[in-house]
């Protein structure tokens, strides 16, 4: 890819999954490709689910790098005997269908995702019909070529209909030698008839010392003070969104949003008004942050307050706010409606900050009303 053409399969300044080395958290699945593969019984197409962010994408192109690398089928008998299967996924950085992968230049792989369009400039919202026609293409060239074949796609999810088609075709009627891997953060938004004919994968979030690991990988900086445990509770295991709350600054915005609905149902309006002034490509970020906010009231209404807090104060502001579980479907219902109302906004261009700031003003004035109101 050139500089100036967007990856949609990457967060900006992130490195991009196929240059990621080791995955951390996945060790249960990895050794479920492995056993897969050692007893011959390697299936034609593998769902890789779970939350965004988690490492999906980061498996997927290692265990692409692992098919591509490994031989059609193994040699049997000679001087030393049959080799033993492997036991890891790992390929050497400098095996050469390493470095095709990490050049997009390897003729037996094949990289499905949202296509850029030269005219508007922009990525595509969806994978369209005429990207997943270009598989019929890579099957036809790649097939002279012999040995195994690999199809990633990123992510399914994305799929307009009319693509799913094409893909749900060729799972029905794989090509030889060919492995598909089908990334997706949302699999019920899949047809049903995909989801049955790949072996799902499910991956979990990352525990809080994986996630700092993957982290460090990545080049994050380094997050400190007394918000840095906080980091982990936010991000819920993701790596993608613990790189954006540290690339936006998102750990001090909703340390400020927990401080400033410390006093409500009378927050101080100056101060919510400076909290919502944010640049408009940081406000999916923010309306995100006081998404998680609600979510963790309405949580807290039915479970009580969180073992760990996210930033200092948190808990207490749950437990004032969201003492019961009439108080629970109360934020509830607001995150819902909130979220439809501010992006809605955005949809048709309203001000960012002007929605942000009605956001946080109905926040306060449901704080207002009391635990037994409906």
């Amino acid at each position: 890819m050139t500089d100036d053409v967007p990856e949609p399969d990457c967060l900006h300044g992130a490195p991009h999954p196929r240059e990621t080395g080791e995955v951390y958290g996945h060790g249960a699945a990895e050794q479920r490709v492995l056993e897969a593969f050692a007893s011959g019984r390697m299936h034609h197409a593998w769902l890789l689910t779970g939350p965004r962010g988690i490492g999906k994408a980061t498996l997927a192109w290692r265990i692409a790098r692992f098919l591509l690398a490994q031989p059609l089928m193994a040699e049997e008998g000679g001087l030393f005997g049959t080799p033993a299967p492997p036991n890891t996924l790992d390929i050497a950085p400098d095996h050469p269908v390493a470095r095709r992968l990490a050049a997009l230049s390897e003729p037996r792989f094949h990289l499905l995702r949202r296509p850029y369009d030269a005219k508007t400039k922009k990525l595509k919202q969806e994978i369209t019909i005429d990207a997943a026609r270009a598989l019929k293409s890579f099957f036809g060239l790649s097939a002279a070529d012999g040995g195994r074949r690999v199809v990633l796609v990123d992510a399914a999810d994305e799929l307009n209909p009319n693509a799913a088609n094409a893909i749900l075709k060729l799972l029905e009627e794989p090509p030889a030698n060919a492995t598909l891997l089908l990334v997706a953060h949302q699999p019920a938004r899949l047809l049903p008839t995909i989801r049955s004919r790949c072996r799902t994968l499910p991956l979990l979030p990352l525990r809080a010392e994986d996630l700092a690991r993957a982290l460090a990988q990545a080049g994050a900086a380094a997050v400190e003070g007394p918000t840095a445990p906080g980091l982990s509770v936010l991000a819920e295991g993701s790596v993608g969104a613990a790189w954006t709350l540290i690339e936006e600054e998102g750990l001090a915005f909703y340390a400020a949003l927990v401080q400033l609905l410390s006093r409500a149902p009378e927050i101080d309006r100056p101060a919510a008004l400076a909290l919502a002034q944010t640049p408009a490509d940081r406000f999916e970020s923010r309306l995100a942050l006081i998404e998680v906010l609600l979510s963790r009231l309405a949580r807290a209404g039915v479970l009580g307050p969180p073992q760990s807090e996210a930033v200092p104060g948190e808990a207490a502001l749950l437990a004032r706010l969201a003492p019961d579980a009439r108080a629970a479907r109360r934020w509830a219902a607001l995150q819902e409606a909130q979220s439809a109302r501010a992006r809605h906004g955005a949809a048709v261009n309203l001000d960012p900050s002007a929605l942000l700031l009605d956001t946080l003003l109905s926040i306060d004035a449901a704080a207002k009303a009391p635990s037994h109101a409906t």
